[in-house]
């Protein structure tokens, strides 16, 4: 046996030596943020080790740290075998405070109808509490006015709760959060297997429902609204977050034939699920659209009316997954591809979440010369998802890189030297110096070309499906967060979207969140939503034999 004390924390905890630091950590209950969920591929879960510990660890290193790291004693703690008693600094990650999250989505008119209503019978002095026409519950006095519902938005990396007056359909005040889930598996796929296994089920169902009660009160605090006048609230997010949401195993979403467990249109008892709200309170779950199509895009559909619109729309939801719906018409087709962790600032090497110091803008001007832009106007101490598909797009712009996706050799290239002074060695490879402390390597342009490839070999199959070439698509809708703060010049430069989009791009927000809100301010959308799911045609890429040939196709710039 060996003991592990964790600083700042000073816990120490006995585990049998050949345990990894990660698993030490989990078993001593402090938090070490592993996105890939111990997979030796992100790089994220590093910890620093004094000279003397560095002696009883061993490292299998099949992700590299840089000479620099290493001197200074970083280890992979996914990777790093306990060998004897060991004394480990857990490095802190940024605050949830700092974060930039987008809670605004587009939206359409409302006409209120809430699934909630109260009914105050003078004669008895009570206020009823109804569920449709259903009570479910009574208050004494006349508390008509007081009536309350949440959406909560459930991202696979962030989440956005909005507080809404059922009486007048105003939204109150929003809060938002990392999803605490993030830190053990970043990724959807990763987070099935994670809740597959052992404890993984309560671990991600519990640390979500906490963050969300923390929000729940946030928004009572700030508003003075009482949490036992909030009486429902709507969960939206994609097929695995519902499952998870709901304490349902997602193992059926990892298997084919990809079965959801949770099929959404459902009600919930809040009180089952610990949510601080009324003691009669529901959580009600919009309808699914696949395993891979969620409640979120759900949600999108009913937001932007695709299901209504004439012509050739296509929305697009930019995200650790990507999701996109094709309204032809008013008929609607779907699909999703693994667009994989890069577009949040993981498995980058400086890669970071959209929090103070990441670099969020960057452009290059005619003259070459170089903008960017941090978020808090402070220094720059990594690159977010929008920095960073701004950087790669420009570099391709300039010629920095090339349409295979290489840094062009700075020797015998012909840039501007602004930008060939950039192209240095770091650990004998060549690298894209952004700022003094933060560059842009190979692998990170390799990221990003996986991320973007899988997106657009999923927009490519979508307009296939339906027999429409790019240039006949009327209008394109970029949803999501993340999509809010992309640039359309920058989706383009890259190739994630086709050049025949140019100016056609709108970017319409969180619609998770904004059609979230019209499932609680009107009910008739949640039977008319149920019947436009099941009239969804879906399209499993997986399904597709040329899939990988077009997917390697959509790689270059």
């Amino acid at each position: 046996m060996a003991q592990v004390t964790f600083l700042p924390q000073h816990k120490s905890i006995q585990v049998s030596e050949g345990t990894t630091i990660l698993k030490a950590a989990r078993q001593a209950g402090i938090v070490i943020e592993s996105p890939c969920n111990g997979a030796g591929t992100c790089g994220k879960c590093k910890v620093r080790l004094d000279q003397e510990s560095l002696k009883h660890v061993a490292a299998s290193g099949k992700h590299q740290l840089s000479r620099e790291e290493e001197e200074q004693g970083y280890v992979l703690s996914c990777e790093a075998k306990i060998t004897g008693d060991i004394r480990v600094e857990v490095i802190q990650k940024q605050k949830n405070e700092t974060l930039k999250i987008l809670s605004k989505g587009q939206s359409f008119d409302i006409s209120l109808k809430p699934y909630i209503k109260k009914r105050y019978t003078a004669s008895e002095n009570e206020t009823y509490i109804l569920a449709g026409e259903s009570p479910i519950g009574s208050e004494s006095g006349d508390t008509t006015e007081s009536i309350y519902g949440v959406v909560v938005d459930i991202g696979t990396t962030t989440l956005v709760a909005s507080l809404v007056n059922l009486h007048s359909g105003e939204e109150l005040d929003t809060a938002s959060a990392l999803n605490p889930q993030a830190v053990h598996a970043q990724d959807v796929l990763s987070r099935i297997k994670f809740a597959s296994e052992g404890d993984g089920l309560e671990v991600m169902y519990s640390s979500l429902i906490d963050e969300v009660n923390g929000m729940i009160r946030k928004l009572t605090q700030r508003t003075g609204v009482s949490k036992d006048n909030i009486y429902e609230v709507i969960f939206s997010g994609n097929t695995c977050m519902l499952h998870l949401a709901s304490h349902t195993n997602p193992e059926s979403l990892g298997k084919y034939p990809y079965n959801p467990k949770v099929k959404g249109a459902q009600y919930h008892q809040a009180k089952a699920h610990q949510l601080e709200i009324s003691e009669y309170g529901l959580i009600y779950l919009p309808p699914i659209i696949s395993a891979y199509v969620g409640a979120d895009i759900t949600s999108g559909v009913l937001a932007a009316q695709l299901h209504e619109k004439k012509g050739i729309t296509l929305f697009v939801d930019i995200g650790t997954n990507g999701e996109m719906v094709i309204s032809f018409d008013g008929r609607l087709s779907a699909t999703s591809t693994a667009a994989g962790p890069a577009f949040e600032g993981m498995n980058i090497t400086h890669g970071m979440r959209a929090g103070e110091g990441a670099i969020e803008l960057f452009e290059i001007n005619d003259k070459a010369e170089i903008t960017l832009r941090v978020i808090g106007q402070t220094k720059a101490i990594g690159i977010c998802g929008s920095g960073l598909l701004d950087i790669v797009g420009e570099l391709v712009a300039a010629g920095v890189i090339n349409k295979s996706g290489k840094f062009i050799d700075h020797e015998t290239g012909s840039l501007p030297s602004t930008l060939k002074e950039r192209l240095v060695k770091q650990d004998g490879k060549l690298v894209f110096q952004v700022t003094q402390d933060v560059y842009l390597s190979q692998k990170d342009v390799r990221q990003v070309q996986l991320a973007k490839g899988a997106v657009r070999a999923g927009i490519e199959f979508l307009l296939d499906s339906k027999g429409v070439k790019a240039s006949d698509v009327d209008k394109v809708l970029i949803a999501g967060s993340f999509g809010y703060h992309l640039r359309a010049k920058s989706l383009i430069n890259l190739g994630l979207l086709p050049r025949e989009f140019e100016g056609k791009i709108d970017f319409v927000g969180n619609t998770s969140k904004s059609g979230g809100q019209a499932f609680l301010l009107n009910e008739e959308y949640r039977n008319q939503m149920k019947q436009v799911v099941q009239e969804v045609e879906v399209l499993e890429l997986a399904n597709y034999k040329d899939f990988d040939k077009v997917f390697v196709r959509c790689l270059g710039f």
